[in-house]
């Protein structure tokens, strides 16, 4: 048998997962954690944006704190202790991956509704509705990804325990195709095809508009502009990842007579799709800044104070030695 065919994975998760992940926590980890902060420290009138912002950068902060483990399982070639640590990783890594496209969706829909009703009377913009519409997502995303952890335990306890693997290596009591399937198509084609119609009725609804609010144009069409990025990069970065991980467990079923290395080079590409579709943690923060003008100034207000308290106190220091 080949030798590169069979160590080229191994070599990919040490010397690709492993810095990638980690590379991801460091780029993400500051910029949802100053969003977080700001959200609870900053801003004292909240509106139904910010509480899906809020909630997207909540998950992914959660998930970014689960990449330095994982860089360091992957540089360690899977060897861990606490087989319940790595069924709560692998978990919060899903949940993550599917609550950030359905909060954009909401978002989306929060912008559409805006442009429409800009007094903010539709009962879909009151906070509250806001609040209850966030609830049944985590309620959602998590029977979504409920399933995977039978999955987990059970493929770990009638395996190597001290191997953490990811959703296509897993082996369970449940369809592992069929499973991942649903998930595909209610967890991301869906949501994806929400945000492309959200994009939609914005640009028709500004084409409505256009002749009546010419001053306001570009205003308007920020939201379009938005919405169409969200579309395009949950597209570009989740799809190879959802392609790459169906056909994988596909080419590992029962009856499926593919050769052994064209089933290592399937996972050779579904393994370099994964840390691209987790880079929407590290993206995300953007959309903070341009899906909320009252957030982006009370931010940029709020470090202008610490700056020159800062520069005062520093002064201060100087003047009294």
């Amino acid at each position: 048998m080949d030798c590169n065919c069979t160590t080229i994975c191994n070599v990919l998760e040490r010397y690709y997962l492993s810095p990638f992940y980690a590379i991801e926590f460091f780029l993400g980890f500051p910029g949802n954690l100053l969003v977080v902060l700001a959200y609870i420290f900053c801003l004292q009138s909240w509106q139904s944006c910010h509480i899906y912002l809020f909630n997207l950068a909540v998950s992914d902060l959660i998930f970014l704190c689960t990449l330095p483990r994982l860089s360091y399982l992957y540089a360690k070639q899977h060897l861990q202790t606490n087989s319940i640590v790595c069924v709560i990783n692998r978990y919060v890594l899903h949940v993550n991956l599917y609550s950030s496209i359905l909060f954009m969706v909401w978002l989306s829909m929060d912008r559409f509704l805006l442009i429409k009703h800009p007094t903010r009377n539709h009962y879909l913009l009151q906070k509250q509705t806001a609040m209850i519409v966030t609830g049944l997502t985590w309620l959602a995303v998590n029977l979504q990804v409920g399933p995977m952890i039978s999955l987990l335990v059970h493929d770990m306890w009638s395996g190597n325990q001290s191997h953490c693997k990811d959703f296509a290596s897993l082996k369970g009591n449940i369809h592992e195709l069929g499973y991942s399937l649903g998930l595909t198509l209610t967890g991301y084609i869906l949501p994806l095809l929400a945000l492309c119609a959200f994009s939609y009725h914005i640009a028709h609804l500004l084409q409505l508009q256009d002749r009546s609010l010419q001053r306001r144009t570009a205003s308007y069409k920020r939201p379009l502009r938005v919405v169409l990025s969200a579309a395009a990069i949950f597209m570009i970065l989740y799809t190879p990842y959802h392609v790459m991980r169906n056909i994988a467990i596909a080419s590992w079923q029962d009856g499926v007579e593919f050769k052994v290395c064209t089933k290592m080079y399937i996972k050779v590409m579904y393994i370099l799709s994964r840390p691209v579709a987790f880079l929407h943690s590290v993206i995300n923060p953007i959309f903070y800044f341009f899906m909320g003008d009252k957030f982006r100034d009370l931010l940029f207000t709020k470090l202008r104070k610490l700056l020159r308290k800062t520069e005062q106190q520093r002064e201060s220091n100087i003047t009294s030695t």
